[in-house]
């Protein structure tokens, strides 16, 4: 069989085996359980959850800032590593996008979930202010969605030709990928735009995704709650969100490298990669909360001090150092040495990251909520903590599940590795059959 034959057969899209209809059966169960959750708040209101007029946001908007900060990796593998000309990266670019494509949809909808009348939504769109950091939110997240979608799609041209004639032999499925290749026949004037049109939109999403960040950094930043009235929540949040994207494309791309055995295309190189890039993005994130929490220390007004002893030496003291230790020292220690970099290694060390990401996103909302700037006189003692209950954690990992449903589709029908760009750099390339693109 010639390389590029075989190329193609290592990477077109395989049917589900067993464990992969398991799988889509457990996330199935448990969308529904969140959806039948939803169902009981949509009906009887936000009372039935654990957010009161202190915890007004709780882990639903934990949650969207941790949706957020993950769909930055489409413009951090994709973008910025795609315009530095880092050729090992590009079998991680697919996996990239897809992450962010999923992200950015659930971070929309758990907005939604959010709102205590849903139904009112259009009166974001009919009757907001531009003044207002909400809109200002809702317009980054749409564009960032419409150029994330682009950047997927666009690079998939070429790859959705060759599956065409792969699967010539199912003739519905060939159909489909026929049409999605938009005629793609592999010409110099096809190429010429199909190049322009990925720089192009590599170059718009890094200012958009920076933005989205920065914004919702902004819908904390500008009120006058201790914890989060600071000029560096924006790059704050940005640094976060690097971290916490790179560790979920080390975490995908270990399972999907294991499943699809495509050790030869996801090598020992690319976690070496991953993990000197996830070194270096948890010192900057670690830098950055040192201006975080000890220049507010060293100040020590009154409301910052009351909120960091509770997250130095009180009730979320736990969580607070666990995070900060387990999610951002020990990895930057383990993966210092080589044999931290190996697959496994990264894969243990990058799944820390991840969920310490998540808790860090829970830290920022809601111990600032229970120390607000003008106390409210005679409230219930069960307002002053809040803790999910039962029914908003089923909707929280409902839309967990969503997202993993939506790549784990997305994986099944598209290539997870680019065939076009890894036959390109390889050498193996067939231009002189075009009837093959």
């Amino acid at each position: 069989m010639k390389p590029y034959d075989k190329l193609i057969q290592d990477l077109a899209p395989q049917k589900f085996g067993m464990r992969g209809k398991i799988w889509i059966a457990f996330l199935l169960v448990v969308i529904l359980a969140a959806l039948y959750a939803y169902y009981q708040q949509f009906d009887k209101g936000l009372i039935i959850t654990g957010m009161r007029d202190y915890a007004l946001w709780g882990v639903y908007i934990s949650n969207f800032v941790f949706f957020v900060a993950i769909s930055l990796v489409g413009s951090l593998v994709t973008a910025i590593l795609r315009l530095s000309g880092v050729k090992w990266s590009t079998p991680l670019t697919r996996i990239s996008e897809v992450i962010a494509v999923a992200a950015i949809i659930m971070a929309g909808l758990t907005i939604i979930i959010d709102m205590g009348r849903p139904d009112r939504i259009y009166n974001i769109f009919l009757h907001g202010r531009l003044q207002s950091p909400i809109i200002w939110d809702v317009l980054v997240i749409t564009t960032y969605l419409l150029i994330s979608i682009l950047l997927l799609y666009y690079p998939l041209l070429p790859d959705f030709a060759i599956l065409k004639k792969y699967f010539s032999n199912k003739p519905k499925l060939s159909k489909w990928y026929g049409k999605l290749s938009l005629k793609w026949t592999g010409t110099k004037k096809q190429t010429s735009i199909y190049n322009s049109s990925i720089k192009t939109l590599s170059i718009l999403i890094i200012p958009v995704a920076f933005g989205i960040h920065t914004v919702t950094a902004w819908l904390f930043a500008t009120t006058y709650r201790p914890g989060w009235d600071s000029t560096n929540f924006g790059p704050y949040f940005i640094a976060g969100a690097f971290v916490a994207g790179a560790g979920a494309v080390v975490v995908i791309m270990f399972v999907l490298r294991k499943i699809y055995h495509l050790e030869n295309y996801i090598t020992d190189l690319h976690f070496d990669k991953m993990g000197k890039l996830l070194v270096l993005l948890c010192l900057v994130y670690l830098y950055f909360n040192v201006n975080e929490y000890l220049i507010p220390a060293y100040k020590s007004t009154n409301e910052e001090s009351a909120h960091l002893e509770e997250l130095f030496f009180g009730s979320y003291a736990p969580l607070f150092w666990t995070v900060i230790i387990g999610g951002l020292i020990v990895p930057v220690i383990a993966l210092v040495f080589p044999k931290g970099r190996k697959p496994l290694p990264l894969f243990i060390i990058a799944l820390l990251v991840v969920l310490g990401a998540w808790w860090k996103r829970y830290i920022i909302v809601t111990p600032t909520l229970l120390h607000p700037f003008l106390p409210i006189q005679g409230v219930p003692e069960s307002w002053r903590h809040y803790f999910p209950t039962g029914l908003e954690w089923t909707i929280t990992f409902g839309t967990l599940a969503s997202a993993l449903l939506i790549m784990t589709i997305l994986f099944r029908y598209l290539p997870i590795i680019p065939i076009h760009e890894t036959a390109e750099e390889r050498g193996i390339l067939e231009h002189d059959k075009t009837e093959t693109l």
